[in-house]
C-alpha cells in the first residue's frame, strides 16, 4: 500500500431544506390554514479514527467529500428528512489544520476518537411557522442555511514510541527487522527505506512497544536535502530516539560528525526534538572495522553522558540489553 501522510480536502457539510409554503386544501373544510413544513437539517461532517486504516491515502482520491442536504418540507405539515452525516475515516495520528490559517481544528490519537468539524446547515421553516393571530396565512417560508465548508490540511504523525533515525545504510531497516515482525527492504545502497515503517516489539512479561524506523536523514534535511523533512514530523509523538551511527567506514565517514549534523537537523526542525531522550546505537559490531574503531568514540558520548549500545542486527549481539534499556526508559521514567 502506498504511504501518505499528507492530504488536502475540500470538505463541505451539508445544506438544509427550505420550508414549505402550503395551504390546507380539504373537502368541506373551507379557507385552510397554512401546513408547510420544515426543511431538514443538513448532515455534519465527522472525523472518526480507525484502527483498520494506516495511511491517507484513500482521502487522496476522495478530495472534495460531501454530507447529505437536508430535504425541503412538503404540505400537510410534513417536515423534509435531516441530511445523512459523512464520517471520514482517518488512522490514528492524523491532525486536521485550516489549510488558509494553519490553525489546528483537531489532533485524532486514540482508535475510535470522534469530532464534529463541519456543522450541516439548518432547514427552514415552513410557512405554518409563521401563522399569527393577526397573519393567518402567511406565503413565506425560510431557505435552508447552507452548511459549513472548509478547505482542510490532513497531517499524519505515527504514533510509536522509540523512533528511529541515523545517516543512510546505518542499519536500522535491519533493527526494526530483528526485533519486530516489521519486514522493510533491506539492501546496500543509500535510501533504501523512502516510508516510514512501524514494528511492535513484543518485550518481557507480554509488554509491548512500538518502533517507528524513518527514511535516512542527511545533513541539509530541514531545507528539502535527500527525502527532506517531510518524515521529521513521526518522530515528533515519540518518547524515546535511536541514534544509529555507522563505525564500518571511518575514516571516509566521521560518525562524531554525522552524529552533531543530525541533532542540528532536529533542531532546526523542531526545537523540542533535541530535548528528547537519545540512545547511541551502534550497529555492525559482527565487523572487525566497527570493533576496532569502537573505543575510539566512547570518550565523545561519555562526556555528554551519552549511553552507547554496540549491537548486531546479523547475530543478536547487544539486543537484549539494548531492549533493557529502552523498556527502563518507557516504563519507568
Amino acid at each position: 500500500m502506498q504511504f501518505i501522510d499528507e492530504v488536502t480536502i475540500k470538505v463541505k457539510a451539508g445544506d438544509g431544506g427550505a420550508g414549505c409554503v402550503s395551504f390546507r386544501r380539504e373537502k368541506f373544510i373551507p379557507r385552510g390554514g397554512p401546513d408547510g413544513g420544515d426543511g431538514g437539517k443538513g448532515g455534519d461532517v465527522v472525523f472518526e479514527v480507525s484502527p483498520s486504516i494506516s495511511t491517507l491515502l484513500d482521502l487522496r482520491h476522495q478530495p472534495h467529500p460531501k454530507a447529505g442536504r437536508g430535504g425541503h418540507g412538503m404540505g400537510k405539515d410534513r417536515h423534509g428528512a435531516n441530511g445523512k452525516d459523512l464520517t471520514v475515516y482517518v488512522p490514528a495520528g492524523t491532525m486536521v489544520r485550516d489549510f488558509d490559517t494553519g490553525e489546528i481544528l483537531a489532533d485524532l490519537t486514540s482508535p475510535g476518537e470522534r469530532v464534529v468539524l463541519l456543522k450541516g446547515g439548518r432547514g427552514g421553516q415552513g410557512n405554518a411557522r409563521f401563522a399569527t393571530s393577526t397573519h393567518k396565512a402567511p406565503k413565506f417560508a425560510q431557505p435552508g442555511e447552507p452548511g459549513d465548508e472548509r478547505k482542510l490540511k490532513l497531517e499524519l504523525k505515527l504514533l510509536a514510541d522509540v523512533g528511529l533515525f541515523g545517516f543512510p545504510s546505518v542499519g536500522k531497516s535491519s533493527f526494526i527487522t530483528k526485533v519486530s515482525a516489521a519486514r522493510p527492504k533491506i539492501a546496500d545502497y543509500p535510501f533504501t527505506t523512502l516510508t516510514p515503517n512501524l514494528g511492535v516489539v513484543y518485550y518481557k512479561n507480554y509488554r509491548s512497544f512500538v518502533v517507528a524506523d524513518i527514511p535516512g536523514l542527511i545533513e541539509g534535511a530541514h531545507k528539502g536535502a535527500g527525502l527532506g523533512h517531510r518524515f521529521l514530523k513521526h518522530v515528533e509523538r515519540t518518547d524515546l530516539l535511536l541514534h544509529f551511527i555507522d563505525l564500518s567506514h571511518i575514516p571516509e565517514r566521521d560518525p562524531i560528525r554525522e552524529y552533531e549534523a543530525l541533532n542540528r537537523e532536529l533542531s532546526l526542525f523542531n526545537q523540542e526534538l533535541v530535548k528528547k531522550r537519545q540512545i547511541v546505537v551502534v550497529n555492525k559490531i559482527d565487523l572487525p572495522a566497527v570493533q576496532e574503531n569502537l573505543p575510539a568514540v566512547l570518550p565523545y558520548f561519555t562526556e555528554k553522558e551519552i549511553r552507547v549500545f554496540p549491537v548486531s542486527a546479523v547475530t543478536g549481539e547487544g539486543i537484549e540489553k539494548l531492549l533493557d534499556e529502552i523498556a527502563g526508559a518507557l516504563w519507568q521514567s
